[in-house]
């Protein structure tokens, strides 16, 4: 996640993409994902079993930023919004008001 392009960059692993997707966009995701507004979904990768899912977000997160940067520009160089027609501002307002 991030909040734009070459911004801040958020690692995190979920069961549920959708859902936690929504989350971050109603800058309900937690404390350091709503302080800087990261609601847009730039790179992502799905594994079947968890335990493989936790592993790599771990191995992500000691990356440097230049490593994830390459690696966010290998696969979505514009860094466009991978979730921005998942849901419409006015179920993100929705959301925010639960």
């Amino acid at each position: 996640m991030t909040n734009f392009k070459n911004g801040t960059i958020y690692i995190g692993f979920t069961g549920n993409l959708g859902q936690r997707t929504l989350q971050h966009k109603a800058g309900k995701g937690g404390k350091f994902t709503s302080k800087y507004e990261l609601g847009k979904l730039v790179y992502k990768e799905f594994f079947q079993y968890a335990d493989k899912g936790i592993a790599r977000e771990k191995q992500l997160k000691t990356w440097n930023r230049e490593w994830k940067v390459n690696l966010i520009q290998q696969h979505n160089p514009e860094w466009i919004d991978l979730a921005k027609e998942w849901y419409t501002d006015k179920e993100i307002e929705e959301y925010k008001e639960d």
